[in-house]
């Protein structure tokens, strides 16, 4: 099986690349190396490798600038995506295609069901939420969408990193305790991809008596298109604060504690307005890919020790 991978150097692509089947051939492809906002391009390579699957963790996720930049927000997200779409449609490729939970306005408080109405409160997520449009006026059972939150790795930036700097550097920090929702260790989610992929290549296999990419049983199929995923449990911006800096002073990350101050986000204004209530239910996509979400902490702490032994 070919899988063509774009957003290589984000955090998503890179555990993506670092988990995929050995069965699997893998193309991956930076913004140098494929511009998505150039149709040709994206028809060129797409063409050329022929993949049977395209993961499009490719997206302008700068929620501030993105305000400001809107021109480029919308044609990473919207148009990049309908090139990708109208290029997978072209050869037969399935699309997966991960998306945001910014695509709601965080009025509810229990979890967002993939069916929920969407109302995107900023310029990020009004070009996630036209791109997600795009792909599903395309291509409709061929891809499948994933919206996911709060995504940090080893690799890249995000706030745990900025988090384990500042608490090195700072007598003391106040985060944001009025908005909520779910972190996702962006190893997880790859694993609950690569999961959907190998179903993909075992109904494919049915008909065409290919080699399993892997042991596992096939299980249910879900005829689901749109899934959501992060990883269990809730909490606010400083509650994952706090659960840092206490996982990194056990783990011998940092030397000393700092205070760190609940603050409401009214105190810590930003050019985009972000969702005040972000948790997703993940029963879908559970279902579909047959991997069961895990509690954020201990994710967040087993992604801590492997950052420590990088």
């Amino acid at each position: 099986m070919k899988v063509l991978i774009t957003g290589k150097g984000g955090q998503l692509a890179w555990e993506l690349e670092n988990s995929a089947p050995k069965r699997v051939e893998i193309l991956s492809c930076s913004s140098q190396e494929l511009d998505i906002t150039n149709q040709q391009q994206v028809n060129d390579t797409i063409e050329q490798f022929q993949p049977d699957i395209v993961i499009n963790a490719a997206a302008y996720t700068a929620v501030d600038k993105a305000e400001t930049d809107t021109e480029t927000a919308y044609a990473v997200n919207d148009l990049g995506s309908e090139y990708i779409a109208l290029a997978c449609k072209k050869i037969s490729a399935k699309l997966i295609h991960v998306s945001t939970d910014f695509v709601f306005d965080g009025t509810k408080t229990t979890p967002y069901q993939t069916n929920d109405s969407v109302n995107p409160i900023n310029v990020y997520g009004a070009s996630k939420l036209a791109g997600d449009i795009k792909v599903n006026d395309i291509l409709g059972a061929q891809a499948t969408i994933i919206r996911t939150a709060w995504v940090y790795s080893v690799n890249g930036n995000n706030f745990v990193k900025t988090m384990l700097r500042l608490m090195a550097e700072k007598e003391q920090l106040g985060i944001v305790y009025d908005q909520v929702g779910t972190p996702t260790w962006a190893k997880g989610l790859a694993k609950m991809i690569w999961a959907l992929v190998d179903k993909s290549h075992k109904e494919k296999g049915k008909r065409e008596n290919l080699e399993p990419l892997s042991e596992a049983p096939l299980g249910l199929v879900s005829e689901t298109t749109l899934l959501h995923w992060t990883d269990a449990g809730v909490c606010s911006w400083y509650d994952f604060a706090v659960a840092i800096q206490e996982l990194a002073i056990e783990k011998g990350m940092l030397d000393k504690a700092i205070p760190v101050r609940p603050i409401p986000a009214s105190a810590y204004p930003t050019p985009a307005q972000r969702p005040s209530f972000s948790v997703i239910d993940k029963s879908t996509a559970e279902q579909a890919s047959g991997v069961e979400t895990i509690h954020w902490r201990q994710q967040l702490s087993a992604m801590m020790d492997e950052l420590k032994k990088a």
